[in-house]
C-alpha cells in the first residue's frame, strides 16, 4: 500500500497541537502537545521519522497561518527540510464550517488539518515548498560563501597594503585574472626588481593575450616605476 501521510499542526500561542494521519480516513497514534522551545521542537522531530518507519513516507506537515505565531515552526521545519504547506485560514475556515461537529479544541483543529489535506489538492503546493526550502537553503550557502569571499579579499588587501601598496592602482581591477596571477608569479617587489620590465611585460601579455603589446609594456613600466 502507497501511504501518504502528514502532520497536521495546529498552532497557537507559544504551543502546537498535532495529530498524524497515516492515510486519508487514517489517524495515527493520539494527539499530542509540544512548546515553541528546542525541546518542544526535538519532540516535534521525533514523529517524523516514527511515522517514515511506519508508512517508508516522510510526512508533509499541514498548518494554518497564524501570523507570527507560527514563523518559529517554519523556521525549524525549513533548518531540517522537513516539506510543510501553510493553508490559508480561509480555507480551513470554510472545511470546519461544513464539519457537522461544531466542537472547538486545539487538538480538534488539527484533526480537521489532517482531514482537509486529503480534501484539497495541495500537489502544486507541496511542491511549492519543497522547491521553497531548496531556494531558503542554496540562499543561506550563497550568504555563507558571500561572506567568506568578502572577508578574504579584506585580508588579501590587508597583506598587500603592506608587502607591495602601490600595486593596487596598477590594474583597473585589483581582482583580475592578470592581476591575481601575476602576483603569484611575482609575490613581491623584490620578485619583480629580479627581473628585468621586458619579461615583466611579456608576462603580462601571456597572461591577458586579448590586451595589446602595448598595453602590456604600459603595465610593466608602471611596475617598474612604482617599485
Amino acid at each position: 500500500m502507497l501511504y501518504d501521510p502528514v502532520n497536521g499542526l495546529n498552532i497557537s500561542k507559544g504551543k502546537s497541537d498535532g495529530q498524524v494521519f497515516l492515510d486519508k480516513g487514517q489517524p495515527f497514534g493520539r494527539s499530542f502537545c509540544f512548546q515553541h522551545n528546542q525541546e518542544g521542537l526535538g519532540q516535534l522531530l521525533k514523529v517524523i521519522p516514527c511515522v517514515q518507519n511506519k508508512t517508508g513516507v516522510s510526512p508533509t506537515v499541514i498548518l494554518e497561518s497564524t501570523g507570527h505565531y507560527h514563523q518559529a515552526v517554519i523556521q525549524f521545519l525549513e533548518e531540517h527540510s522537513i516539506s510543510f504547506l501553510v493553508v490559508n485560514p480561509l480555507i480551513s475556515h470554510q472545511a470546519k464550517k461544513s464539519s457537522l461537529r461544531k466542537v472547538k479544541t486545539d487538538t480538534v483543529d488539527a484533526y480537521r488539518l489532517c482531514e482537509l489535506y486529503y480534501k484539497e489538492d495541495f500537489e502544486d503546493h507541496r511542491q511549492q515548498g519543497t522547491e521553497l526550502i531548496n531556494l531558503r537553503n542554496l540562499t543561506r550557502q550563497f550568504d555563507a560563501l558571500t561572506q567568506t569571499y568578502v572577508q578574504i579579499k579584506l585580508q588579501f588587501q590587508a597583506v598587500l597594503d603592506q608587502v607591495f601598496p602601490d600595486y593596487r592602482g596598477i590594474f583597473g581591477d585589483l581582482y583580475s585574472s592578470v592581476s591575481l596571477l601575476l602576483l603569484k608569479q611575482f609575490p613581491t617587489p623584490s620578485a619583480f626588481q629580479s627581473t628585468d620590465e621586458d619579461n615583466i611585460a611579456l608576462a603580462i601579455a601571456r597572461l591577458c593575450p586579448s590586451r595589446s603589446d602595448r598595453w602590456a609594456s604600459d603595465k610593466a613600466s608602471l611596475i617598474v616605476l612604482l617599485l
